[in-house]
């Protein structure tokens, strides 16, 4: 009785007492804080705290960031980037090159036939080279530079070089098909400068300067001539370009590389100015007006199929400018007519996989400790981004028109296989990091591989307990 009376007053129970029962828990005051949670804290609702939602971002980017610091990042980069410009390319090629073909009096799928061949005879180079260990590469570097000289020779010899637009740079190789060797220089150019820089920083000589130069500029110099003579002044610039990523991956001083710049900057500004040609593609930058005699009406034509595109584009196969307005529309300015079929968005996803594509080749120079690696994958990874940057800034009118096709993209066999042969050296250097290497092994092998391996085992394991 005398416990009833207590909370009958109002007396508050001790901590393990039980409310009565049939009483209802008094609820909380009006403003105060809900009974039994702790006093001044906020309630619980649906709406995530800014504190959460701060930590919640920073676990997102954490996880983002350790997904894109995998040991195979770059290699499923190299692979997927590639193939998807490739393939993408093999559409436009067929879609920008009907016309063209129908013009010329030959089936529609001509172009397209030529470039699906010589697609399939580069995937195979590409395995190949992707398969081939480093000192195999170190030990073509030599025949295929001498080779590729020698072929520029015979470009230069009249009656068996054959000039196309104006350019002496090709060599029929039998039937509708030619080579330009200058495109297996660049290749050439890659693992012999690759090679010779190596062998000269394993005997610690990079820190002399005629030890960068000599040989490295003066067979540079005599592919460029080559070149030069044949009129070809877009494959020049790539060349000098890689020679420049060769010298800063070299670590050249910084004098030394901005003297090599000016003699090179000097001689550019002198074989245009005494070329009419090329003054003529100089003053078309940035025009909008055809001009007088239709000087620039290439450039023009390829920035109003890029400006008729729109968002999406007109849809695939429904260019206008391909139909005799735009000269070349399936080599050097397929850009353009991807920009007016597929809009900003087609030409974006082609810039982004490329960005894609340069960005892996640079993770793999960087992250390897052999120094013909690194020289290798940089100058590759140079000669593919100098020469979309070439293409892509005369497309957009930001550059001279320089008659470079878009790697990987555009029409073109004899530039096609040299650079899928590239891309395989890419992803071989990817494949051969440590922790490539051990992600791939501890992947395992195929489906139809892993599942022979697995009987195997159970198989031993059977023959094993019967023995017990």
């Amino acid at each position: 009785m005398t416990a009833d009376r207590s909370t009958a007053r109002g007396r508050r129970p001790g901590p393990g007492a039980q409310p009565l029962p049939g009483r209802r828990t008094p609820a909380a005051a009006p403003g105060g804080p809900p009974r039994g949670s702790a006093r001044g804290t906020a309630p619980r609702t649906g709406t995530p705290r800014p504190a959460e939602q701060l930590r919640g971002a920073q676990l997102a980017y954490e996880r983002a960031r350790r997904a894109w610091d995998r040991p195979l990042t770059a290699y499923y980069l190299i692979v997927g980037g590639s193939a998807l410009i490739i393939v993408l390319g093999l559409v436009m090629v067929f879609s920008a090159s009907q016309v063209k073909a129908l013009q010329m009096g030959l089936p529609g799928t001509y172009f397209f036939r030529k470039q699906l061949l010589a697609a399939a005879v580069g995937g195979v180079l590409l395995v190949v080279a992707a398969r081939l260990p480093v000192r195999t590469h170190r030990a073509l570097a030599y025949p295929l530079l001498a080779g590729s000289i020698f072929l520029m020779v015979l470009v230069q010899v009249p009656g068996i070089g054959k000039k196309v637009n104006g350019n002496q740079n090709w060599l029929s190789v039998g039937g509708p098909f030619q080579m330009q060797p200058s495109e297996f220089a660049k290749l050439a150019l890659v693992l012999w400068g690759a090679d010779l820089l190596a062998r000269k920083y394993e005997k610690r000589l990079l820190t002399q300067w005629k030890h960068l130069l000599v040989p490295l500029v003066p067979v540079v110099m005599l592919i460029l001539g080559l070149i030069l003579l044949g009129g070809d002044m877009g494959t020049a610039i790539v060349l000098t370009a890689m020679l420049f990523g060769l010298l800063w991956l070299a670590g050249a001083p910084t004098r030394l590389f901005a003297g090599v710049m000016g003699v090179a900057g000097l001689l550019a500004l002198l074989l245009i100015k005494t070329s009419p040609h090329r003054m003529s593609r100089l003053a078309c930058i940035g025009a909008t007006d055809p001009g007088t005699n239709d000087q620039c009406w290439q450039a023009v034509h390829g920035l109003y199929a890029l400006a008729s595109g729109g968002w999406f584009g007109s849809g695939l196969g429904a260019s206008v400018e391909k139909w005799g307005q735009l000269p070349e529309p399936h080599t050097d300015f397929i850009f353009a007519v991807t920009g007016e079929e597929l809009g900003l968005a087609g030409t974006l996803s082609v810039l982004g996989l490329f960005a894609a594509l340069g960005y892996a080749g640079i993770r793999v120079a960087g992250r390897t400790e052999d120094p013909f690696v690194r020289f290798a994958a940089g100058s590759v990874t140079t000669w593919i981004m100098a020469q979309a940057v070439v293409n892509i800034g005369s497309v957009l009118g930001l550059l001279p028109i320089a008659g470079v096709p878009l790697p990987l993209f555009s029409y073109g066999g004899s530039a096609l296989l040299p650079t899928m042969f590239a891309i395989g050296l890419l992803i071989s250097f990817a494949r051969s990091e440590p922790g490539a290497r051990a992600a791939l092994a501890a992947r395992g092998a195929g489906p139809v591989t892993g599942a022979m391996t697995r009987s195997m085992r159970r198989l031993v394991r059977r023959r094993s307990s019967r023995k017990r």
